[in-house]
């Protein structure tokens, strides 16, 4: 047995390049109980991060008591991280379950029932068509649902309303890997896979703490690591994680001057010849415009704008200029920070100079940040067209007016979609007065939490808000929707690495609780939503029948699925798009052919000027005639939205800890999880900290010119000049849950954040403020920060090591032989 919190990564399983990765079969059961206890094992995926890991669910007596790895998955080979062993079944098993609609009357939200609840919203829905319109109405969603679930919401917002004010929380986390593959490659879609892991003599991972967000793709890289021929890494991020600890350079940028440091990268390897010109040539657009905004970025102006040294940025670029295969990743450290897209891009240009993609370990990992964010994207639920159609494409619109039988005109298709800052904002302003909020929680979650309270409470608003437990944000609402969880229903849903799994339902939902694909179809059903035929818009009777009109939606188009169906995903590993009759087996990587996805007639966008947002449009990108090729872009550097100063001195940036999920509704309920990280804090760096007067545990109030919040202080190591904030604390289980400004103590890091995001992706700015730091009380003890990750204190010893004891122990079996061939072809050779 292995204490999973103390040992987050767990046993090593060491092996070379070109090797497959050994199994090792992860299992945890509730306390007492045996495997012979189980009654029937469950086939599943867990939904507590973007990896999408095989997983079984252990049932007892129709509840479930245990999760294991699945050894035959193609992502995991068995494994599992602490939030999927701790929080998956553990963290949807809770007394507080919402197990019943509740509507608002006289001020207080009140147990009702479904017909009520649905009534209100549909009389209210109604109402506001027929006298203001569809745009009356938004949508905000998440990137926990199923596929079936959003392709469902995608079609009643477009086909049966027409309201073009749909987004999910995916736009605070992954809109910025969508929209960079765009750009460059006409198209979203990641064109790497994990298996580049094994394959790769280089692994660099820009603002991605891949440790604690993938646990389990870490354990990959850590088996490699440990292996005979280890790759290289190169790690770009402001703290010390324990990505950095293992990299051979680690580039401590200030936050906010990523895209400084790629144009300074990609200098260097074009000064040094570092590029393969015949591939240039042949598979890309744009090089020379490249050349000609690069061309100030040497590795001294880099070091300065930075708070790098020139040689640490000329070792980096020897990496990546002369490694043979090169494996890039890149997360929220890019995307939440200035210049988004245009920093993301640059990941890119790096591989298209160099003609390393749709190659073995020559992998471009553009990552999400949650575990359905990929299908936020293709089914449209993020306001996109479905099957990454163009909405300035005529001839899209018209193939999804034939598919759905419905009007054209009827699909929004006049002006961009919606991003979620500009659906609360139209909140704001009164336009919006009809919003349905599904598994997610802006209370905590968006920035400038003050302003987000105010929207909330906006007179004339109809709130909706559908989730498992009742939440900031439901506490808000007009009339709350008790959701189904995972284990509770059957759906489908595709990692990063465009791998498709199926989770079946294991058990009932508690009391009246429905799946959220039930509710949307319910909603269609009583709006009587119809197509041009006079038949139901949706008329599916399940997942199985929204999955199989997914299917058809995507015939043709990047993100084909057409081959794929239930009873393929059933029994073996998850599969990768596209996959058809032109890839039975699914596709480890794409653009093996280096014909990307930018013909115009099939392209998923006309592109975007990096530095203003607006679009290229349809005539000059014909007329740039890529034909197939990759697109060079970039952007001139610009620096932050807001810098220190002598009121606000230090950077502030926002992350994740690895023992939880978002805003904790499922993790914190976890006892293992609550335990390795209680409570809310900030770190500092030594220096800060004694220049200060300041000293683990002490109490701080960081501020910013939006808000405050209070944590004690981690001593740590964070780079000179910045304070980090985990974003998972809210108020749910404070005595006052109130989510307003009376709580005791403000611990939401998205109190000081601001209202600012890339022009091309609409990302939030989380990763760059300017704060101020005071000490308002003596430590008492230290911080509840973790010891075990980048959280870790500077003088080990002096606090109590994280760890699990018994309740974090895990079963560990490691293989002694080769596992089952799964999924592929290409993997298995």
């Amino acid at each position: 047995m292995v204490d999973r919190i103390a040992d987050i990564w767990g046993t090593r399983t060491p092996f070379a390049r070109g090797q497959r990765w050994p199994v090792r079969v992860d299992q945890v059961l509730a306390e007492g109980l045996q495997e012979s206890d189980v009654e029937r094992w469950v086939q599943s995926a867990c939904v507590l991060c973007s990896n999408g890991c095989g997983v079984d669910i252990a049932v007892k007596d129709n509840t479930m008591v245990g999760v294991r790895g699945r050894a035959v998955d193609i992502v995991n080979h068995g494994r599992l991280g602490p939030k999927g062993l701790f929080a998956s079944w553990q963290g949807v098993s809770n007394r507080d379950r919402l197990t019943r609609p509740l509507v608002r009357e006289n001020g207080r939200l009140v147990e009702s029932d479904w017909d009520t609840a649905m009534g209100r919203l549909v009389s209210r829905s109604r109402t506001l068509l027929q006298d203001k319109g569809p745009l009356s109405h938004g949508f905000y969603t998440s990137g926990q649902l199923f596929l079936e679930e959003y392709y469902a919401l995608a079609v009643l917002g477009k086909a049966g309303l027409g309201t073009p004010h749909m987004d999910g929380n995916t736009r605070l986390c992954t809109a910025t890997a969508g929209a960079a593959m765009k750009e460059s490659f006409g198209s979203d879609g990641q064109p790497g896979s994990y298996v580049d892991i094994d394959e790769c003599d280089a692994i660099f991972l820009y603002g991605h703490n891949m440790a604690e967000t993938q646990t389990v793709l870490w354990s990959r890289v850590l088996d490699r690591l440990a292996g005979p021929d280890r790759p290289k890494v190169v790690c770009v991020d402001p703290r010390q994680t324990d990505v950095a600890r293992h990299a051979d350079v680690h580039l401590a940028v200030r936050p906010g001057t990523n895209l400084a440091l790629m144009h300074g990268l990609i200098r260097e390897v074009i000064t040094q010849g570092w590029i393969d010109e015949e591939y240039i040539a042949a598979h890309t657009l744009g090089f020379e415009d490249l050349q000609a905004q690069i061309e100030s970025w040497t590795p001294q102006a880099v070091a300065a704008e930075c708070g790098v040294t020139a040689d640490e940025v000329i070792e980096a670029a020897r990496i990546f200029g002369t490694s043979e295969r090169v494996l890039s990743t890149v997360l929220q450290g890019f995307y939440q920070s200035s210049q988004a897209t245009a920093s993301a891009c640059q990941v890119n240009n790096l591989h298209l100079l160099r003609g390393m993609i749709g190659k073995p370990g020559c992998g471009i990992l553009q990552m999400n940040g949650q575990p359905t964010a990929q299908n936020t994207r293709e089914t449209g639920a993020d306001g996109d067209l479905p099957g990454f159609r163009n909405w300035e494409n005529p001839e899209h619109i018209q193939q999804l007016a034939e598919l759905w039988d419905v009007d054209p005109l009827v699909i929004p298709h006049w002006a961009p979609p919606t991003h979620a800052m500009q659906i609360f904002r139209y909140v704001e302003q009164g336009s919006i007065e009809f919003l349905w909020i599904s598994a997610t929680n802006p209370a905590v979650s968006l920035p400038q939490l003050p302003r987000i309270r105010d929207i909330l409470e906006t007179e004339g608003l109809f709130l909706v808000v559908q989730d498992m437990y009742l939440t900031e944000t439901a506490q808000y609402a007009d009339v709350v929707l008790p959701a189904a969880a995972w284990g509770e229903k059957t759906g489908t849903f595709t990692n990063v690495n465009r791998t498709v799994h199926l989770s079946e339902q294991a058990v009932d939902p508690p009391g009246e609780a429905r799946s959220d694909l039930e509710i949307f179809l319910d909603y269609a059903g009583r709006m009587d939503f119809r197509t041009r035929s006079d038949t139901p818009l949706l008329d599916w009777e399940g997942p199985e029948d929204g999955f199989n009109a997914w299917r058809e939606c995507t015939r043709g188009r990047p993100c084909d699925y057409t081959g794929i169906t239930y009873d393929r995903l059933r029994g073996g590993s998850g599969i990768p798009w596209p996959c058809n009759e032109d890839h039975l087996d699914g596709t480890v990587r794409l653009y093996q052919d280096g014909v990307f996805s930018t013909d115009p007639d099939y392209s998923e966008t006309y592109g975007h000027d990096l530095a203003t947002g607006a679009t290229v449009g349809p005539t000059n990108y014909r007329a740039m005639a890529p034909d197939g090729r990759a697109i060079f872009k970039t952007a001139p550097y610009q620096g932050s939205h807001e810098n220190p100063d002598q009121d606000y001195p230090y950077r502030y940036s926002t992350g994740r800890t690895v023992y939880h999920f978002h805003t904790r509704t499922k993790t914190d309920r976890a006892a293992q999880l609550h335990r390795a990280a209680p409570d809310a804090w900030v770190e500092m760096s030594a220096a800060d900290a004694a220049e200060l007067g300041v000293v683990e545990g002490d109490v701080v109030r960081v501020e910013s010119p939006r808000g405050h919040l209070e944590a004690p202080v981690r001593v740590g190591h964070v780079r000179n000049g910045t304070v980090f904030a985990p974003f998972h604390y809210g108020y749910w289980d404070t005595q006052d849950p109130s989510g307003t400004n009376s709580q005791s103590r403000h611990r939401a890091a998205n109190e000081l954040t601001l209202t600012e995001w890339d022009p091309v992706s609409k990302q939030p700015v989380y990763k760059v403020a300017a704060v101020r730091v005071t000490k308002i009380a003596d430590a008492t003890g230290p911080s509840p920060a973790p010891t075990t990750t980048a959280s870790r204190p500077v003088r080990d010893g002096r606090v109590p090591a994280t760890v699990g004891g018994a309740a974090g122990e895990v079963q560990e079996t490691i293989s002694p032989v080769d596992p089952p061939a799964v999924a592929t072809k290409e993997e298995r050779s």
